[in-house]
């Protein structure tokens, strides 16, 4: 089994992640979106005045080739909600409209990496080359529990200590959806919360979206409530404390701990 390469754009992301565009432009430091695939958040966040990084390990190959596999992964996601469009299609659109949306994404996705290659950075969970609370906000979608075959539950919770690693702990981590491909929930979701716990993360699953709503999985470091008591309130559903730094900035600040 492969990871399906898709070209999601923002408004999806908004909806997946219970933000709206206000809410991202006003997110108070970086977004990183991992895996980024060949998505349109980075370039569409950009023009909201958020600056959002795209980590993946596609990015190894030139823009237009994984904009190629993006192609290839639009036809299995026709194929799948002519299928099944009550599970792979969004209530409020049509096929042909949702997936004219994906080919927006992957164009915008496309000329950004190959005009701003610094904003989509080759690399892959569990180790992410950035420095500790990098992110204000750290997204991840479809990949951790949508493939259960390729990440076992060591991987996982490898893969989840990073994400929070690279976050601001006044931040988040948002990872969707918390089911595979054929919509089975992940059964182990209590024990990892459990040992996330233990290594001091907090945890908790929120719904986003009318009318049941879809899971979430909300990750922040355990220290975060003191730092933003401290701080005072930040963007809206964000936590504030400092801003986190900029991750185009080179050189590690005081009391990070050097990139891998």
């Amino acid at each position: 089994m492969s990871v399906l390469v898709t070209s999601r754009p923002l408004d999806e992301y908004c909806g997946l992640f219970g933000l709206t565009r206000a809410e991202l432009g006003a997110v108070p430091g970086p977004v990183l979106d991992c895996p980024g695939g060949a998505a349109g958040l980075v370039a569409e966040a950009r023009t909201l005045g958020c600056r959002a990084i795209a980590a993946d390990p596609g990015y190894a190959v030139p823009p237009r080739e994984l904009a190629a596999r993006a192609r290839a992964g639009r036809e299995v996601m026709a194929a799948a909600i002519a299928a099944d469009p009550a599970r792979h299609l969004p209530r409020h659109l049509r096929a042909e409209r949702y997936l004219r949306s994906w080919d927006r994404a992957r164009r915008l996705f496309a000329a950004d990496a190959a005009a701003h290659p610094e904003r989509y950075v080759a690399a892959a969970l569990p180790q992410l080359p950035f420095a500790d609370g990098t992110f204000a906000l750290t997204l991840s979608s479809y990949l951790l529990f949508a493939y259960p075959d390729l990440f076992e539950p060591r991987q996982q919770l490898a893969a989840l200590l990073e994400l929070v690693r690279v976050t601001d702990p006044a931040g988040e981590v948002r990872i969707h959806p918390l089911h595979d491909g054929t919509g089975t929930r992940y059964p182990w979701l209590d024990e990892l919360r459990a040992e996330l716990g233990r290594r001091q993360v907090a945890s908790e699953v929120r719904r986003y979206g009318r009318p049941t709503g879809h899971r979430v999985l909300v990750l922040r470091a355990a220290d975060h409530r003191r730092r933003a008591a401290r701080t005072g309130a930040g963007a809206p559903g964000l936590s504030a404390g400092r801003e986190p730094r900029d991750p185009a900035r080179t050189g590690p600040r005081r009391g990070d701990r050097p990139a891998r």
